[in-house]
């Protein structure tokens, strides 16, 4: 594994997996978005956490996708069901793991005891994602399915 010619694929695949996520948003089928999730971790000025958040969730992506590579290598190779498979389980993690975690450690998220405050105003994802509206797992599974095959599809030893 090359981290030059991975560079491309890795960085396409996490446009597409970020893509996913704000067209589902736009179209207002989910409420979640995870670069803006992720900026206000660190900001709450909200223009600024949207355009923080994109540029981590776009390093996340990266080093996801070495990970991934990693595995390939460990398994025998990319494809497109390997990586359909990889995704698939990477999205289970971060619904039924990740988000149930994340009122936990984001120091502005609400959690599912205690309601907003003043400095504690953003809704906890909940069970799967779903506070954030019902299709928020599918297009989290979707954008996930959608990563790991692009990678394995690209993914060249």
């Amino acid at each position: 594994m090359t981290l030059g010619d991975n560079l491309l694929p890795s960085f396409a695949a996490t446009l597409v997996l970020t893509a996913i996520g704000a067209g589902s948003q736009e179209a207002r089928l989910t409420r979640m978005s995870i670069p803006y999730l992720l900026g206000t971790i660190f900001t709450p000025a909200r223009e600024k956490a949207k355009l923080l958040g994109f540029f981590l969730h776009l390093l996340n992506g990266q080093i996801f996708a070495f990970l991934y590579m990693a595995l390939f290598d460990r398994f025998g190779g990319g494809g497109v069901l390997r990586g359909l498979f990889f995704g698939c389980c990477h999205a289970l993690i971060v619904l039924t793991v990740v988000l149930p975690l994340m009122p936990g450690l984001h120091p502005r998220m609400a959690s599912e005891h205690s309601g907003p405050v003043a400095s504690k105003r953003l809704e906890p994802p909940g069970p799967l994602g779903l506070n954030y509206g019902f299709a928020t797992p599918v297009f989290v599974l979707l954008g996930h399915a959608v990563f790991g095959a692009m990678l394995g599809y690209l993914y060249r030893p």
